[in-house]
């Protein structure tokens, strides 16, 4: 077995809070060197683990190109399999370019200089799941302690009596005034000059999304995230409500579970969104992530990643932004665990001005505190 075949693969799932689970991969090669990738699904641990277990075989003494290239024709039927595919895609990159012994970024994209990259990546906090006080008060509480500590952007998810049968019983109208009334909090705490974005869920209708339309413009709102189900019967309504927006100054937003650029195709052609935001946990490959982008651009659509994940997913997503150059800005979570950083080893830049550096390390450049990784492990599972 030549020193870059796989010799195992496995599975961590990790206990984080009472709502969050983060899952890690792990590709080992016969060299010794290791990649990581992360499959957070939320509430699908058990259909990841599934897929993980039936995919994870399969890539056994595959090296180099030939695994890379494998990772790209496996399906990808649902959000776990999506998940799983894309972490491992993650993982076995990772693990290539340590043995190569250069970074992601530069792994990534060979046909540029690294000095002609940014190694810094502007930054957004989502202080949602942090943001146990739902009031507005709480709110705004969340998005200065992230200003204090060097963000200079920060989305939040309001819309929390929005629930699927107020949408369905015709009451999403009264149902998203206590979330505008959150939105106001946090702009009137963060001041004018910090960018701010509202994440919507997928829970709105047209009327209730160009009510928020008019307060995005008053607030001066970055942008409007995921207003309605990114479903086929939506794709002509987004496309008018973008349009509806725009007129006003506004942006929309979303995409952030698609897989692969045909999951984005119908969005994109219809010209739904002036942001589009893949999700490396899901996008089925770090060089399918880099096509899509390419695709985007040429169409005039900004590129975000959405990444309010784990510790691995930043880092990958860190690499990724700079493989792209020119991303917006990175979403990343805010405080909602301490194990975000204890995890860490060693830990990744800090925020400094509202970006982060990437590691001056081989790889993503971030491996996993394998003692407190332990204490909140709740599955391992190895194939080899």
């Amino acid at each position: 077995m030549t020193a870059d075949r796989v010799r195992q693969v496995a599975i961590t799932i990790a206990t984080i809070t009472p709502k969050t689970r983060w899952v890690f991969v792990t590709i080992e090669l016969a060299s010794g060197a290791h990649g990581l990738g992360e499959a957070t699904a939320s509430g699908h641990e058990d259909d990841v683990v599934a897929a993980f277990q039936r995919l994870a075989p399969h890539l056994l003494g595959k090296a180099g190109p030939a695994l890379l290239e494998f990772l790209t024709t496996l399906p990808l039927a649902n959000l776990a399999e999506a998940a799983v595919v894309s972490s491992l895609d993650q993982a076995a990159w990772d693990a290539v370019s340590r043995e190569r012994g250069e970074r992601l970024a530069d792994a990534l994209v060979t046909d540029a200089s690294p000095a002609t990259r940014d190694r810094r990546v502007k930054l957004y906090a989502n202080i949602n799941r942090c943001t146990l006080d739902r009031s507005p008060a709480g709110f705004a509480a969340s998005a200065r302690a992230a200003i204090s500590v060097g963000h200079g952007a920060i989305k939040v998810a309001p819309f929390d009596e929005a629930t699927p049968d107020v949408r369905r019983s015709g009451g999403l109208l009264n149902a998203v005034a206590a979330g505008i009334e959150r939105i106001r909090a946090v702009r009137s705490s963060v001041g004018k000059e910090a960018r701010l974005m509202v994440d919507c869920h997928w829970r709105l209708d047209v009327e209730a999304t160009r009510r928020l339309v008019g307060i995005a413009a008053e607030l001066d709102l970055y942008w409007i995230e995921c207003p309605l189900p990114e479903t086929a019967e939506h794709v002509e309504d987004l496309r008018a409500l973008r349009a509806y927006a725009n007129a006003r100054g506004v942006r929309l937003a979303g995409c952030e579970q698609m897989t692969r650029r045909e999951g984005f195709a119908p969005f994109l052609s219809a010209g739904t969104y002036d942001v589009i935001m893949p999700d490396v946990k899901y996008v089925g490959g770090l060089k399918e992530l880099l096509a899509l982008a390419t695709h985007a651009r040429r169409l005039g659509v900004d590129v975000s990643l959405h990444n309010p994940s784990g510790p691995v997913c930043h880092a990958v997503s860190l690499h990724a932004c700079s493989a792209i150059g020119n991303t917006d800005l990175l979403e990343m979570q805010f405080d909602e665990s301490p194990l975000f950083e204890k995890l860490q080893a060693p830990r990744l830049p800090s925020i400094d001005d509202g970006a982060a550096r990437l590691p001056d390390l081989p790889g993503t450049g971030l491996s996993l505190e394998r003692t407190m990784l332990a204490r909140v492990t709740e599955l391992h599972w190895t194939c080899q």
